[in-house]
């Protein structure tokens, strides 16, 4: 009987001992994954955030980076594969998501924020998506030591003599700059009414007020045209600097800047419109029912992270009416151009189209520029729109109001 017996306390001993590290382990954190485009600063500022958030959450954030974010969300929706949230670069394919059920709704408070950016995010009611980073693209930037202030419209800035800084390359979305620049040529120019009836699909690309302001870029930036296709658009900026060129648009200019240039007004900038401006922003939308993805998103859209997001390298603005203190005076004073009722904002057009109609937008701006002719161009882009775009059977809806004061209700 002893031997049977003896051993059990070195048994219970035994296992005990086994059992006491599973006993006193942490448990496992909840984890949240994001599909997002940025690199380099822009990453940084988000990381900034990401970092804030996990020290006052037990939840990890585990970003995902892609260059190819749209054709890589594409095919994780169609394999059952989402990340919990993803940016969505566009309010097509916030439609797009939403409309083939992929989005989730969130439980998150957006009405400090300004329109029509708040509203492009919403079905309804209904909060699908978050405009957690904005850009005001009509925005001409110069050096204040070597070049004279630009004038107000771009009729006159064609008769001027400056060389600008051109860079259409930027990885699967190159050709965009040219897309924001022929847009916003067409807002200014012809004003709200069509501009929006074109970026909702409803204007003709080959005549008329589009095809005019493809010509008035074309003759604007002809001596810049030489291998821009294949010129990254930050490198482009950068020659500025180095008196390789004289004018620069956008607000992703100040991106590649000496930050101590721009904060000293070395390196300004003047609005391309004095009514309306083109804005653009990156929405974040959830994909799945992890409940930590939602902590994360209510956080990312909170003021404490707005605040760390724009006061970070990267030149990223806010469209929180509450988030009003930047450490560079400049990137402020751009930032309160959203907040202005001197200035209807107006959503990037090329942003606003079906993502099939904005790469065909984005090819067409590349071969242009590398000399083919024009019109042929115009005439695909209109087949194009009528065949993929909002007013093609089954598309879906056209997104809420493009354009509107900054507090419309």
């Amino acid at each position: 009987m002893r031997r049977l017996t003896a051993p059990l306390p070195r048994c219970a001993l035994v296992l005990g001992l086994l059992l006491t590290p599973v006993g006193c382990a942490e448990p496992e954190k909840d984890k949240v994954t994001i599909m997002v485009p940025w690199s380099g600063t822009e990453f940084k500022a988000f990381y900034a955030v990401v970092k804030d958030f996990e020290r006052d959450h037990d939840i990890d954030i585990e970003p995902q980076v892609t260059r190819a974010l749209t054709q890589q969300l594409d095919a994780a929706v169609a394999a059952d594969a989402e990340p919990d949230l993803a940016v969505l670069p566009s309010v097509g394919a916030i439609a797009k998501y939403r409309q083939a059920g992929a989005l989730s709704k969130l439980d998150v408070d957006t009405h400090a924020y300004v329109q029509p950016l708040r509203g492009l995010g919403m079905n309804g009611k209904d909060v699908y998506a978050v405009p957690v980073k904005a850009d005001i693209k009509s925005l001409v930037w110069y050096d204040a030591r070597l070049t004279a202030r630009p004038p107000g419209s771009w009729s006159t800035l064609r008769d001027r003599s400056d060389h600008w800084c051109l860079g259409l390359e930027s990885g699967p979305t190159s050709g965009w700059p040219g897309a924001d620049w022929i847009a916003d040529i067409l807002l200014a120019d012809e004003g709200v009414g069509p501009y929006t009836a074109w970026a909702s699909g409803e204007g003709r690309w080959d005549k008329g007020p589009v095809k005019a302001a493809w010509t008035e870029w074309g003759d604007l930036v002809a001596g810049a045209r030489k291998g821009a296709a294949t010129f990254n658009f930050r490198a482009a900026t950068e020659k500025m600097a180095k008196a390789g060129c004289s004018l620069s648009h956008g607000a992703l200019s100040a991106m590649a800047f000496d930050s101590a240039q721009v904060k000293t007004d070395g390196y300004t900038y003047v609005p391309s419109s004095r009514g309306a401006l083109q804005v653009s922003a990156d929405f974040v939308g959830k994909f799945t029912g992890n409940r930590s993805a939602d902590e994360f998103i209510k956080y990312l859209a909170s003021p404490r992270a707005q605040r760390t997001w724009v006061n970070e390298p990267g030149f990223a603005l806010s469209a929180d009416n509450r988030v009003t203190a930047y450490d560079n005076a400049t990137q402020g004073r751009i930032a309160a151009m959203l907040r202005s009722s001197r200035y209807t904002l107006c959503f990037s057009a090329a942003d606003a189209m079906d993502p099939d109609v904005s790469a065909a937008f984005y090819r067409a701006v590349l071969n242009y520029t590398d000399g083919k002719d024009l019109t042929p161009l115009l005439v695909a882009l209109t087949r194009v729109q009528r065949e993929l775009g909002y007013t093609h059977p089954g598309s879906p809806p056209p997104p809420g109001p493009l354009c509107s004061p900054p507090n419309h209700p």
